[in-house]
């Protein structure tokens, strides 16, 4: 019995994934998910698409674009990652997660093309190869009308990338994998640079002037059409609400006043400005104000500054970096300034200390713990970085997540007495992804 016909789970299909080279692994080509999708007869194709890419804030964004283009009637994929809790996560198709039996459908339908790249080249494919070409297989599969897909890493070299998208969205960019994508936000905006195709409609959040500037320079070297904040379209006023935030927008084909937006945050409006111009791109024309309204009314992004109601609250939030620590702390301001205690387990290479000064002025005790990774900083490092910043008094150390979780509630729920606090967990996608199953999510 060949492997194409013998009967498989999710659970297997995740561990055959898992053994072969991991997401933070990258050899800079398209050439091997090229054949593989070639090899389908170019799945990615069959539907048009909105790509999506930038440092921080692109899972929400994806997410948002996919609300807008559901509540207008579409049958949308949507390609995200990484997952918090279940790797099928990151196909969602009609609005949910990719059922079961589709799932493995998709990776069955893809293996053979893998395996026959994987013969011929001194590179296999990758995890995030294969969850790429899967996805798009699975969206083609099911017909569907549009993709919101998200970039992993980068742009140019991304493997996401193959699929020629007739909208890019770059959110704003700051400094992360500098290690595989450049030291500077200039190397950084040349790799994302590379989802915008010919002819395309390219959609940018407020940046830098220099990296507007290689931005417009690339759009206009590929006769790209290049939309920017703040000039072609922009947040006109938003204010905090119990629920999230109102929000009014000016887009590129109509104005949007007192849009409710069910996610909290001053960098969420921002990434609904984003979402609603790239929509807008894309139907090249304005969208119906109850259509948008409904839509972000009801927009989710688990994990993503998501405040879970109870005594004491927990928010979970998956900033890894400095520019999103920044929006966390600011948003946290949205909340209500309160005694903070917050669980941080982040990866050994990300920006520690620029994370921890972002957060210092938010938090009122740092318990330092680690998550599952084998790229998971211990306690004890995280913890000397935190005391450098915080002071020692500020400062516990607890080695696994749970019992790290345990005490942050009990000293929350002390701190509560005095007139209210709250849990944060944050420094990973995978702590927040961990929280969240020990908290029953």
């Amino acid at each position: 019995m060949t492997d194409t016909t013998i009967d498989l789970d999710v659970a297997e299909v995740e561990r055959r994934l898992l053994a072969r080279w991991p997401e933070t692994r990258i050899a800079p080509s398209l050439e091997r998910i090229r054949a593989v999708t070639d090899a389908l007869g170019r799945p990615q194709r069959s539907y048009r698409s909105i790509h999506i890419t930038g440092t921080n804030g692109k899972t929400s964004t994806a997410r948002m674009v996919e609300a807008i283009l559901l509540e207008l009637g579409s049958t949308v994929g949507r390609f995200t990652s990484p997952h918090l809790t279940d790797i099928r996560e990151r196909i969602s198709i009609g609005g949910g997660l990719i059922p079961p039996d589709a799932f493995v459908r998709a990776y069955l339908d893809v293996l053979p093309a893998a395996d026959a790249v994987d013969r011929g080249s001194a590179t296999p494919l990758s995890f995030f190869e294969m969850t790429v070409a899967m996805a798009y297989q699975a969206f083609s599969t099911a017909g569907i009308d549009v993709a919101a897909v998200e970039v992993g890493m980068g742009g140019m070299w991304d493997a996401t990338n193959v699929i020629d998208a007739e909208v890019a969205a770059i959110l704003p960019i700051g400094l992360d994998h500098v290690d595989h994508l450049g030291p500077t936000r200039l190397d950084i905006a040349a790799e994302k640079a590379g989802i915008i195709k010919p002819g395309a409609f390219a959609v940018t959040a407020r940046q830098t002037p220099e990296v507007e500037q290689l931005l417009r320079a690339h759009a206009d070297a590929h006769l790209a059409r290049l939309m920017v904040e703040g000039r072609d379209f922009g947040l006109r006023g938003r204010r905090a609400s119990g629920g999230g935030q109102v929000i009014s927008v000016d887009g590129l084909a109509g104005h949007y006043p007192e849009i409710p937006l069910s996610l909290h945050g001053r960098h969420q409006a921002y990434n609904a400005v984003v979402a609603i111009a790239s929509v807008e791109a894309l139907l090249e024309d304005a969208i119906p104000l109850d259509v948008l309204r409904r839509a972000l009314g009801s927009a989710r992004s688990p994990g993503r500054l998501e405040v879970l109601p109870g005594t004491p609250a927990v928010v979970l939030d998956a900033a890894h970096n400095p520019d999103g620590a920044r929006a966390l702390a600011a948003g946290l301001a949205d909340l209500g300034h309160r005694p903070t205690v917050a669980v941080v387990a982040a990866m050994g290479d990300k920006d520690l200390a620029g994370m921890l000064a972002e957060l210092e002025p938010v938090v009122t005790t740092m318990i330092c713990t680690r998550n599952s990774s084998p790229r998971s900083l211990s306690a004890q490092d995280t913890g000397a970085a935190a005391r450098a910043v915080l002071g020692s008094d500020r400062v516990v150390e607890i080695g696994h997540l749970g019992h790290a979780l345990l005490e942050a509630v009990r000293t929350a729920s002390a701190l509560s007495e005095e007139g209210g606090a709250q849990v944060l967990v944050t420094g990973s996608v995978v702590t927040v992804g961990e929280a969240r199953g020990l908290l029953g999510l």
